[in-house]
C-alpha cells in the first residue's frame, strides 16, 4: 500500500477508570484502512472491538477515554478534536452502523425523519427537500413502499428493515469510511446475506471503505480484502483474507479458522463436534503477563507467560504476535 490511507490508528491506548486505578483496556492497536479498501477487525466479545471503533468517531465516554497513540484521518490526527469539530466528522465523513438497530434508532421518531435528520444537519437542507432525500434513501438500501415506511416507527420494522434503516442514514451523506459494528447479529442467514450485499454494492458505488467489525472470521474473510484479528485488547496477527484461511499464524487465529463450520465435515451434518478454543477472554482487569493468550494456547511456554511478543513481520505485509509462529 502507498500514498496517505483514508484513515491510520497507530499504537492507540484506551484506558478504564476502574475506582482509584486505571487500567488498559485496548493498547498498541495499530492498523490502517485506504480508500475503498474493505477491512475486518474480527474476535471474541470482549476483545475491545467496539470500544475501538467508538474511539475513530469521538464517542468514548467515561469511564473510557484515550489514553496515547494517533488516529488520523486523510493525515491529520482526529483523537483530540473539539466536540464541535467531531459531530461534523461524525456522520458526515466517517459513519457507523452500531450493533443493536433497536437500540440505536429512536423509538419515539419515525424512521423517516432520523434519516433526513442527516441531510439538515450535515447538507443544509430543508426539511421539506430532506424528507424527500429520505425516500430515495429507504428506496436505495431496498426497502419496500418507502414513501409510506419512513412515517413508521423502529417498533414496526422487522429486524432486517431496522438494519436496511440503519445503513440508510450511515450512508445518506455519502461517507468516506464507513465503520460496520456486528452489522448481521440476530438476523436469520438469509437476512444476513442480503444486508451485506447491499453494504459491499452501496459502498462499491461510492467508492466508501469499510471497517467491518464482527466476531465471525467467516464472514469477515468473505467480505474484507484484508483482516486483524483481535485479542483481550491487542491485535495479535494482521493479514490478507486469504492468508488468513490457509496459514494462520497465531494460535489464537488458528482457533477461530479451526472453530468454523466447512460443508461435508461430521460437525457440518450434525454427527460430530465443532473444534472450539478453551476459556474464555479475561477481564480487563485481569488481563495475564506476557502473551494475553496463553492461559487458552496449547503451544505456551515460559516466555509467553512472562514476556510480551513483539510484532514480527510476515509475507505480504502480514503481522504477528506470537512467540511461537515460525
Amino acid at each position: 500500500m502507498t500514498g496517505t490511507p483514508l484513515i491510520e490508528v497507530e499504537n492507540l491506548r484506551l484506558d478504564l477508570d476502574v475506582g482509584s486505578s486505571r487500567v488498559a483496556a485496548a493498547e498498541d492497536v495499530s492498523f490502517r484502512i485506504d480508500r475503498g479498501e474493505t477491512f475486518g477487525l474480527v474476535g471474541e466479545s470482549g476483545c475491545g472491538k467496539s470500544i475501538t471503533a467508538l474511539a475513530l468517531i469521538g464517542l468514548l465516554r467515561p469511564p473510557l477515554a484515550i489514553g496515547g497513540g494517533v488516529i488520523r484521518f486523510e493525515g491529520k490526527e482526529i483523537q483530540h478534536l473539539s466536540a464541535a469539530r467531531q459531530r461534523e466528522l461524525r456522520g458526515n465523513r466517517i459513519a457507523m452502523i452500531f450493533q443493536e438497530p433497536m437500540t440505536a434508532l429512536n423509538p419515539v421518531s419515525p424512521v423517516g425523519r432520523q434519516i433526513a435528520e442527516m441531510f439538515v444537519l450535515h447538507k443544509g437542507k430543508s426539511w421539506q427537500e430532506a424528507n424527500r432525500l429520505a425516500v430515495e434513501a429507504l428506496a436505495s438500501v431496498r426497502v419496500p413502499a418507502p414513501e409510506r415506511r419512513v412515517k413508521d416507527y423502529p417498533h414496526q420494522l422487522s429486524g432486517g428493515m431496522r438494519q436496511r434503516v440503519m445503513i440508510a442514514i450511515a450512508m445518506a451523506c455519502g461517507p468516506d469510511l464507513l465503520i460496520a459494528d456486528e452489522p448481521t447479529t440476530a438476523l436469520d442467514v438469509t437476512v444476513q446475506a442480503e444486508i451485506i450485499e447491499l453494504m459491499r454494492n452501496l459502498c462499491a458505488e461510492r467508492g466508501t471503505a469499510i471497517l467491518m467489525i464482527s466476531h465471525d472470521l467467516g464472514l469477515v474473510a468473505n467480505v474484507c480484502r484484508r483482516v486483524a484479528v483481535m485479542y483481550a485488547g491487542r491485535i495479535v496477527e494482521e493479514r490478507r483474507s486469504a492468508d488468513i484461511f490457509r496459514a494462520p499464524s497465531h494460535p489464537y487465529t488458528q482457533g477461530l479458522v479451526d472453530s468454523l463450520p466447512r460443508l461435508g465435515s461430521r460437525a457440518a451434518l450434525g454427527r460430530g463436534r465443532l473444534q472450539e478454543i478453551a476459556g474464555v477472554v479475561p477481564a480487563i482487569t485481569n488481563f495475564p503477563e506476557g502473551c494475553r493468550f496463553n492461559p487458552r494456547c496449547a503451544q505456551a511456554t515460559e516466555i509467553c507467560r512472562t514476556v510480551v511478543p513483539a510484532t514480527d513481520l510476515l509475507g505480504a505485509g502480514g503481522l504477528v504476535r506470537c512467540h511461537h509462529h515460525a
